[in-house]
């Protein structure tokens, strides 16, 4: 049984994979008030990778002040250990 905690989510757009764990979000709201194009809570799934280029998604990505967003180029050979598929 996995514990909420526990909870890792992924969105890419085939040149980097965001990160979400939503047990260390603060909801700051900065991802979504400074790139709503990607950051939409109103919608399911609430990223969508296509919404903006992959630099401007990173940029927003590294504005998180609680790192509950992250991400990873697809392009890199080691992935961070809790995101690597199973």
């Amino acid at each position: 049984m996995n514990d909420a905690s526990d909870i890792t989510k992924t969105y890419t757009n085939g040149e980097i994979t965001v990160v979400w764990k939503p047990a260390v979000c603060i909801h700051s709201k900065i991802c979504w008030t400074q790139l709503i194009e990607v950051f939409n809570p109103r919608q399911r799934p609430w990223i969508d990778m296509a919404g903006a280029e992959t630099t401007r998604i990173a940029e927003q990505v590294d504005r998180c002040p609680s790192k509950a967003l992250s991400y990873f180029r697809n392009d890199e050979a080691v992935q961070p250990e809790s995101t690597r598929p199973a």
